[in-house]
């Protein structure tokens, strides 16, 4: 196999296998992060060509952002059955589906069957909870990092592709981009057949920073592994820790995917504002979020997740209630993309960390998971209102307000978690 054969060769040079899984999770969640924000720059394309409104438009990609959510918890346990390989060329083959059947589709079911429900299915078993898979499994020294790299790719992916998509949409047509959102699915299938592997005990080797192979442990059922994430959820839910992460993570949703990403390239045409040029201006906060939540990893092995959250949510608020006071000119969105990209992602590897801490690395996925759950009902409350919001309002800056607003309350939230360390293990896991 290909991957053993790298393997050896890479250890000769001091090299451990895991940053090969990372590099591939990484062009993963990166080509379906691309498919997840490709039908923000098709919005308007679709209403001209088949005269749907905004909010009908919204319904079919907050049902995407549901699934997208609520597939997490099963995510995880489908990984610990099937193995992370089989499920992501799983994954990148319903997306695939998804998006060739829109190319014949004429009536607004098909739209939410397609990009609402095969689509959210597809991109829920590549989403967040893979970084968290990945990263307690072949990780142990550097997993702050890692979770903050392969976060990165996701909301990189969501932006850096845009402008490019924006640009083949005004120029080609809207059925272009779908031909190039299934180009990358393949190339990145291919990629994961080839070298990935979904433990370091399949190569015969310790996960970074141990010293001792530790042992795949054993597969039971189908039927345990699809209890176990209600099982993991009946013993969370009794957490206050896990709630606020639910909570602060709704919001983080609310104020990401379902408003900026979904909705930002027509905000900035009702503007007056191109849509290649808009999806630029996601592209740069894009660029941003890279740096941004690669070193939000690097800080959260470092120091107190509790603060780091505080920060995040509240810059971000502050960021989302001065973007209606930019004037939409090229200087108030630059400042906007700078500081909200930093951010956009960000909150992810504290989150993780703090996950990781009070309930241990062996339910890490899972826990995320169903915070992760959180996060995209929050991402899904924000696409839709957002677009009812344009329909009825005539303006989508309510939604805008009303994000920072919330923004600024998870940042209190994130506070009154408990300082890790405090108290017995058990205290901690019952906190």
């Amino acid at each position: 196999m290909v991957s053993t054969a790298l393997a050896s060769t890479l250890a000769r040079r001091n090299i451990h296998y895991g940053w090969i899984i990372v590099a591939a999770t990484f062009l993963t969640m990166l080509v379906t992060a691309g498919a997840m924000g490709a039908p923000g720059v098709l919005i308007k394309p679709l209403q001209d060509e088949f005269g749907w409104e905004t909010s009908q438009i919204s319904s079919a990609l907050a049902i995407r952002l549901i699934l997208f959510g609520l597939m997490g918890p099963f995510a995880a346990a489908f990984m610990n059955y099937f193995g992370v390989r089989k499920v992501i060329v799983f994954a990148l083959g319903l997306i695939g589906v998804g998006f060739i059947g829109s190319l014949f589709m004429t009536s607004l079911w098909q739209l939410l069957v397609l990009w609402g429900i095969v689509v959210g299915f597809g991109t829920g078993l590549t989403a967040m909870v893979l970084a968290a898979t990945v990263s307690a499994r072949w990780f142990t020294k550097h997993r702050g990092l890692v979770v903050g790299m392969l976060s990165a790719s996701s909301a990189t992916g969501q932006l850096v592709f845009l402008p490019l998509m924006a640009e083949l949409t005004e120029r080609y047509g809207w059925r272009s981009t779908v031909f190039f959102v299934c180009a990358m699915i393949m190339v990145a299938a291919l990629v994961v057949l080839l070298f990935m592997r979904d433990r370091p005990s399949d190569l015969n080797l310790p996960s970074v920073g141990e010293a001792h192979v530790t042992a795949a442990p054993a597969r039971g059922t189908l039927i345990d592994a699809l209890k176990m994430p209600l099982v993991i959820l009946r013993e969370i839910s009794a957490s206050s820790t896990f709630w606020i992460l639910f909570a602060t993570f709704f919001i983080c949703g609310l104020s990401t995917n379902g408003l900026i990403q979904t909705h930002f390239v027509t905000l900035c045409g009702d503007f007056g504002i191109l849509p290649v040029a808009a999806a630029s201006v996601l592209a740069v906060m894009g660029i941003f979020d890279f740096f941004g939540t690669i070193g939000s990893g690097w800080l959260s092995d470092r120091f107190d997740n509790r603060w780091l959250l505080f920060w995040y949510y509240g810059l971000r608020g502050l960021s989302l209630l001065f973007l209606p006071f930019s004037d939409f000119t090229f200087y108030g969105l630059s400042i906007f993309a700078v500081f909200y990209g930093l951010d956009w992602i960000a909150t992810v590897p504290p989150t993780v960390k703090i996950a990781a801490d009070r309930f241990g690395k062996e339910k890490v996925g899972l826990v995320f998971g169903w915070v992760f759950a959180g996060h995209q009902l929050g991402a899904a409350t924000a696409a839709y209102g957002a677009g009812l919001s344009r329909t009825e309002l005539q303006s989508y800056l309510p939604a805008f307000f009303i994000a920072g607003a919330f923004c600024l309350l998870a940042s209190i939230l994130a506070i009154t978690l408990k300082k890790p360390g405090t108290g017995s293990a058990g205290a901690a896991v019952a906190h």
